[in-house]
């Protein structure tokens, strides 16, 4: 299972094509590879091997790195909006992390507890990601600019951040009762992706290999009679609510 964190990271490696090399290790074994005892950790041969810890800061490092690649917006408007965006993904929802466990091959379904908390901070991100993508439609409209359909116009650090979250609303059926219709055309954008699909493809392989397991995030419901879990079908697609 790959953690949020690491999924953010590899998501804007693989999307803009940064050429890397990955080292997976064991979930016991990370501090003896990162200093903060965390991962995703980043080792930057050009700068002497140092490295750099923490996903924001590491996807910061690589935009600065590749400012041909756009990995932030072009516009100032944008990518201050998409900056503030990440940021309050990278440091807030603490009740939707700490409930539904990443798990990117899992699907549960049933009676899944919903806690206040939970609801209240599903509505916040459903809000980021309307007004993300209502700004973002006027101000390149504004510019006269091509809207690709991602947050903020092409695929940002702010689409791969958010990227996790995305996948619960999949794995744990999270209500999107109140998500608009661009939130659901923005949703359907990083689903039918091509590099998007082949990120996807990549998890399905990583599940896999036994060694990536953490049996703890496995079936978190299983002392639940009215939760069922499986895994969901590798050719799954989006389709929105109320659609036949």
């Amino acid at each position: 299972m790959i953690r949020a964190w690491t999924a953010r990271v590899e998501t804007v490696l693989e999307y803009f094509k940064i050429p890397y090399t990955s080292q997976m290790v064991k979930f016991e074994d990370i501090p003896a590879f990162s200093v903060s005892g965390f991962v995703p950790a980043l080792e930057c041969r050009s700068l002497g091997n140092i490295q750099i810890n923490d996903s924001l800061s590491i996807c910061e490092f690589l935009a600065e790195s590749n400012p041909h690649l756009n990995l932030w917006p072009a516009d100032s408007k944008l990518r201050a909006l998409a900056r503030s965006a990440a940021a309050e993904m990278h440091s807030g929802f603490t009740t939707i992390r700490n409930t539904y466990h990443t798990n990117f091959t899992a699907q549960y379904t049933g009676n899944i507890p919903l806690p206040d908390h939970a609801r209240k901070e599903i509505t916040r991100i459903l809000t980021i990601w309307d007004n993300a993508r209502k700004v973002t439609k006027a101000r390149l409209a504004e510019l006269g600019e091509k809207d690709e359909g991602f947050l903020f116009g092409g695929f940002s650090i702010a689409d791969a951040f958010f990227w996790p979250v995305l996948w619960r609303f999949r794995t744990y059926n999270l209500p999107l009762d109140s998500a608009t219709p661009d939130v659901l055309k923005w949703m359907a954008t990083m689903w039918n992706d091509p590099s998007i699909k082949k990120i996807v493809g990549d998890y399905y392989r990583q599940a896999e290999r036994p060694e990536t397991r953490i049996e703890r995030y496995e079936d978190i419901f299983s002392d639940r009679d009215d939760i069922q879990s499986g895994t969901i079908p590798e050719d799954w697609k989006f389709s929105e609510p109320g659609s036949a």
